[in-house]
Order: structure tokens, then sequence, then C-alpha cells
């Protein structure tokens, strides 16, 4: 069927033959027609030509999807321009397709080359399946590649899923800055932000914002700001860490979804939303984009769409911390990092427990108290004392998801920063405790590293828009 935001819908082509101009579709709209047309017109891009005696075939591609619109013209409509990778536009007849694998073709009466493509420099050669590697060497082109083009829509689509996951279940859309004086994970893996040296020199060496600030490594601060007056709050937005790793794991500047829920006790509720939004959000994308993903789990994983309808089924393990650190420490693996009580779980650590627990996602529960930020609720247990955190890992990447309760008893929390010699910092943070504080909790996923695992892609840098690979490579 025809997209309902083409402006006139399907109403239009049924008038089409009295119109003065050809009705625009989309590629996707014009496959998924369900009646012929007589005028209609298509923009895009040439992705093969083939010309024989009586006949020129095309198919053109605007991104809208994975399958390409097969445009059947005459001979006399060649030209030495249209070319692979040639921007076109095609009007004519929107008729059914004798091939099976395609419902629609285009009968060209006129193509216009709007924009030629020189293909002996383009990098990128037609009918060739070019490596992600490859690819990679082209930031500016690559998304021209049927791939990362797939990839693309599915991140579109994954958006979408997230925000519509939040709206229906009531939470409230808080944008929270980019720049920021908070350091919310405590790891010093910040970039700092500096004025100009023109500006600089006329501030006389003081700070633009007259204190240092940095780009966001999370909004989880500031919503919890907004969790004073809204009981439910999420953000989806960039954040970036100082890390300097070239790894297939990392990345500096990525998204994260965020979300605070106030008036909760309980870190199962903080773990089911994080179990109900991976669901959901996958179900989401299998359904919407199954082309565009079946492509990555034929290439690229193959046996990725089995093992996501397994987890999908499957309610997600739960162990705590202790337990954990007992089934690693009896493992007959060998581990790079020996696992000890009071040590973080690597991520070989984390790819191991989520094998031994059947590959199903799995909740790690109860940190120990010095591992985890200032803000995480104490448990008040011993000898090992741990705080309400969690972590959830999942088969082939380690973690996905991090949260925990926040420690809303401002004894504790004035206690911990003062320790900590913080208390000045976060003064505003401790207000938030005297003006009536509830209980609360929320927790945050790596959109990224959830791409790159429902899709089975081995490098993180493969599914992002624009990849960073050396400080020579950023646009």
């Amino acid at each position: 069927m025809l997209g309902a935001r083409t402006q006139g819908g399907w109403r239009a082509l049924r008038r089409c033959a009295s119109l003065p101009r050809a009705v625009r579709l989309r590629v996707r709209e014009a496959l998924g027609a369900r009646e012929a047309a007589d005028a209609v017109r298509v923009q895009g891009w040439v992705r093969s030509v083939r010309s024989q005696k009586e006949v020129l075939f095309l198919h053109i591609n605007d991104g809208s999807s994975l399958e390409h619109l097969q445009v059947v013209a005459n001979p006399s409509l060649e030209n030495r321009v249209l070319t692979f990778g040639s921007a076109v536009e095609v009007q004519g007849k929107l008729v059914k397709s004798p091939h099976r694998k395609q419902n629609m073709e285009l009968q060209a009466e006129t193509i216009r080359v709007v924009g030629p493509c020189d293909i002996w420099s383009f990098p990128l050669k037609m009918k060739e399946r070019h490596p992600l590697e490859y690819v990679r060497q082209f930031p500016h082109l690559r998304c021209r590649n049927n791939t990362l083009g797939s990839l693309l829509r599915i991140r579109s689509e994954a958006t979408a899923a997230i925000h519509s996951f939040f709206q229906d279940n009531g939470y409230v859309h808080i944008h929270t800055p980019i720049i920021t004086s908070n350091d919310c994970e405590g790891a010093g893996e910040l970039f700092q932000i500096e004025a100009s040296s023109e500006v600089r020199e006329s501030a006389e060496k003081t700070h633009f914002f007259n204190v240092p600030a940095f780009l966001t490594v999370s909004g989880q601060l500031h919503l919890e700001v907004m969790a004073g007056a809204f009981t439910h709050v999420f953000t989806f937005g960039p954040t970036f860490r100082a890390e300097n790793s070239q790894s297939r794991r990392h990345l500096a500047e990525f998204y994260m979804v965020e979300a605070e829920l106030s008036f909760t006790e309980s870190l199962q509720d903080i773990m089911q939303v994080m179990e109900d939004l991976f669901k959901t959000v996958t179900s989401t994308v299998l359904s919407r984009c199954p082309h565009d993903v079946e492509l990555f789990h034929k290439y690229v994983a193959p046996a990725q769409k089995d093992r996501l309808e397994q987890i999908l089924k499957n309610k997600f393990v739960t162990i705590s911390y202790s337990e954990a650190v007992e089934i690693l420490k009896q493992a007959s693996q060998t581990f790079t990092f020996k696992p000890e009580w009071g040590c973080d779980l690597q991520t070989e650590h984390e790819k191991y427990l989520v094998k031994h627990c059947g590959e199903i996602p799995v909740f790690v529960i109860n940190y120990p108290y010095d591992l985890k930020p200032f803000y995480m609720r104490d448990n008040e247990d011993g000898p090992q004392h741990t705080v309400a955190a969690v972590d959830l890992l999942v088969p082939g990447i380690g973690e996905l998801c991090g949260g925990s309760l926040r420690e809303e008893r401002l004894p504790f929390l004035e206690s911990r920063l003062q320790r900590l010699g913080l208390t000045d910092a976060y003064q505003w943070y401790l207000d938030l405790r005297k003006f009536g504080s509830v209980p609360h909790g929320g927790f945050g996923m790596g959109f990224e590293r959830y791409l790159q695992y429902i899709l089975g892609v081995d490098n993180i840098k493969d599914v992002i828009p624009f990849p960073r690979f050396s400080h020579s490579c950023l646009l």
C-alpha cells in the first residue's frame, strides 16, 4: 500500500490521468502500489543499468526501501551520463510487473539525469558486495551501500519505537543538556569545552561558563531533577566519552536512552522496564524492517534471527553479583582477569555469565558499594557491602544496560559525598533530597550497542552514521 504521508495519497493516483503533472512517489510506495497508474514520477539514484537491443533496464533507489524499483525504457532514452550512481528523475506509467520478485515496475516515458556520477572514480561499484571494512574508508559515501542503507532505516525505526514505548507508558520526554559541569559516571573520561583562542584571550583566562564545562557522559542527574516533578521521564540523546580507544566496542560519541521512575522502592520495577523496552523495540524493528534486518541476519550474522526470537520468548535471568563471582570462580575457563569479589566484571566475565545461563540476557544485581557511583542506594547489608545496582548482560556483547535505585535518604547521601570530597559540587543534588524527595531509580541503555547486538554486527563503529576511526576521519 502507499504510505499515508504521500500528499494526496492513492486518491491522487486515480485522478492522475487528468493531472498536468505526474504524481511523485517514493520507491517504497511504488513497489507497494496495488493498482497501475498512468502518470507517476520517481526520483532516486541508479543502482544498475542494463541496455539491450530493444529495451533499457534501470534499477533505482531513493533510500526508502532495500528493494529497488525496476524501470523499463526504450533504448532511445539512454545517454552517456545515465550511469550507476547518477541521480535521476523518471516519469512514466506504473504497471504490474511480469516478474514474480517484484510487484510493480515503471515504464519510463522520460528519464532526466539530475546529477551525473563519475563511475571511474566512484569507490562503490555496481553489483559488488563491498565488505564493511571497505566502506568504512568512505564515511561520506558509505550510506549509499545497501548494508549501511538498511542499518540507517533500522536505526530510524528503532529510534521511533523507543519514543513510542515511553510515550505509550506515560513518560515525559526531557531534553537534557549536552554541555554540563557534571561528571555523572565519575570516571573522569570527559571532553572539556573550551572557547576559541580569541575568546579565551578576551575573557582574560576565565572559563566561558565561569566553571569548567564538559560534553555530557549521561543525562541521568538532570533527569533526576525532572523526576522531582514528573513521576516518569526519559531522554534520548548524544553522550561522549574521552576514551582514546580504537577497539570494536568503544565510541567517543554515542546515543543513550535513559529513564527515571519516581515512587519506586523496587529494583525489580526498574528491571521490568528494561526488559519490556528491549523486547518491545526489538519486536517492532523485526516487524517493520523485515527485509533490512534479514540482510544482516543473512550476510553478517546468520544465526542471530533464531537467537533473537528465542530471547523474545523467554524471561530474562536474574543473579546477584556475589552469585556471578562464584560462577566465574568455578568456571573451567581461564580468564585474563581473575574474578574476585569487589572487582568489576570484565567483558570476558559478562559473556561467560550469559553463556552459563543459557544464552539468555542476564540481570546482575547488588554490586559492591565501592564499585559504583555515589548516587546508588546503599543496601545496608554486610559484611559484603552492596548497593541496589543492576546491569543487563546480553549474549556476545556483555553489558547493554545499567541502572540502580537512587539514594534518596539525605544523611546517607551527605555522608558519601563528604567522604568523596564532592559536597560543594553537588549541593544542588542534596537539595533534591530536602524538598519532597521520594524513592526513585532509573537506567540507561547504549543505543549503538543495542543495534550492534540485535543485528549481530562485530564492530560497533558499523552501526553509526558517520564512523570516526581516527582523528583525521572526522567530517
